[in-house]
């Protein structure tokens, strides 16, 4: 059965955020993953995570000036020091909160930059930050974002990310299989699934096109969730998406999978 991790970023926004790991807990969720822990103490973070018995999943490296817009600096030239200061302290938080994934977000692309030139930055950084990561026992992941959300992301289409792991090594790096943003720039999500399933180290799920809870747009979830769990998936899959309403009232969707 497909295991579901609640996003404390964008679901049980209702609660301050320490409170929402209570929240999911009591909705039925054993996991949890979030964009972003540094607000907040790390062991702030693990007690909330102890006392309800869940586990994290997954987070975010820094990813530079996110007020401004920016969305990762792992592809930017000139920001080398900048990134290896940013993992070093997300692998304290990982360290800290038993995590065995961090997304690397790739960043947009600077209009004035050649793509091989970025290409080369983004590969060195994922090499170095792969191997700071193993000595932690974590995992890097890469995540493939639509160019609806966000214009400009260096990184698109799922076959962009599985090239870039193999030139890293499939087993120092691992594929971020986000649905949502799948959908909306290749579509055919299953065989997509099915195609980089020896890859995929993680997955996440919002309906398209508005980005909300499962049974809200397009996709016919029950046929997609089915058909991973028959493929042999048994990674975490996050819950990133924005509830259309009180996050508790759309969790209709999620009753078969509790486990």
């Amino acid at each position: 059965m497909p295991r579901f991790a609640a996003n404390l970023s964008m679901m049980f926004q209702e609660l301050p955020f320490l409170d929402r790991f209570a929240a999911a807990r009591a909705a039925g969720f054993t996991a949890v993953e979030f964009l972003f822990p540094y607000d907040f103490a790390a062991a702030d973070i693990a007690k909330r995570l102890a006392d309800n018995g869940l586990q994290q999943v997954l987070f975010n490296a820094p990813p530079g000036d996110w007020a401004n817009g920016e969305r990762g600096t792992t592809c930017i030239p000139g920001r080398q020091q900048e990134f290896r200061d940013g993992v070093k302290k997300a692998l304290e938080y990982a360290t800290a909160l038993s995590c065995p994934r961090l997304h690397l977000m790739a960043g947009l692309a600077p209009a004035d930059v050649a793509r091989d030139t970025l290409t080369g930055t983004y590969t060195a950084n994922l090499v170095w930050a792969a191997e700071e990561a193993a000595k932690a026992g974590v995992k890097p992941v890469i995540e493939p974002i639509n160019h609806r959300d966000i214009p400009g992301m260096f990184l698109n289409t799922m076959d962009q990310g599985a090239a870039i792991i193999a030139a890293v090594g499939p087993e120092k790096l691992g594929l971020q299989f986000d649905l949502y943003h799948c959908q909306v720039t290749e579509g055919d999500i299953v065989k997509r699934v099915e195609k980089h399933l020896p890859i995929i180290a993680h997955m996440q799920v919002a309906d398209v096109p508005g980005r909300n809870e499962p049974g809200t747009g397009e996709v016919n979830w029950p046929f997609v969730f089915e058909r991973i769990d028959a493929l042999g998936f048994r990674g975490w899959i996050g819950c990133e998406y924005r509830p259309l309403g009180e996050t508790v009232a759309g969790l209709g969707w999620f009753a078969p999978y509790k486990s």
